[in-house]
């Protein structure tokens, strides 16, 4: 119901028009570029299981010779990949955990990506899934290499920042 006067035009009503879904994007990347980027509409273990295999393999093809001391692995405390099966998955690859603080949103691991790709695209209107993968990726592949070192250089400056105020409020 509207409240109107009875000789007032009735209200145009606009056409919505359907947009793609979501897209959950993993991403595992480095100082110089990105890994391994995938996506999938929801993760569990089996899945997150199979992203660390083809994750090792990318790393013993794209840095070998500059790895001597193992792999440092940082991710968020989503499920599945705080699972039993996760851990004991990591430990067998010859990934050193780095444990990510409970309840420390400002410490998200992944910092520069996901945010800036989320800005670029937005306003966009995708008609498919597959449009909205090439433009994240297109975008990903534009990004200079320094762009993903200051990434992880913000990300430990956050760090010994949220050690130093003993796990307070950090930005």
């Amino acid at each position: 119901m509207e409240w109107r006067h009875s000789s007032s035009p009735c209200p145009k009503k606009f056409r919505v028009q359907k947009s793609a879904g979501k897209v959950l994007a993993s991403i595992f990347w480095d100082q110089d570029s990105i890994l391994l980027l995938d996506y999938l509409l929801t993760i569990n273990v089996e899945y997150y299981l199979s992203l660390l295999v083809q994750l090792k393999d990318i790393l013993k093809e794209k840095r070998h010779g500059k790895v001597t001391k193992g792999f440092l692995f940082l991710h968020d405390n989503a499920l599945a990949h705080h699972a039993l099966a996760t851990q004991k998955k990591l430990a067998y690859l010859g990934f050193q955990c780095l444990d990510h603080p409970p309840h420390s949103p400002y410490l998200a691991p992944s910092p520069p990506p996901v945010p800036l790709t989320e800005k670029q695209l937005k306003g966009s209107h995708f008609s498919s899934n597959a449009e909205v993968i090439a433009a994240a990726e297109t975008w990903f592949d534009g990004q200079p290499s320094k762009f993903f070192l200051s990434g992880l250089q913000k990300s430990e400056q956050r760090a010994k920042k949220y050690i130093e105020l003993h796990g307070e409020y950090v930005e």
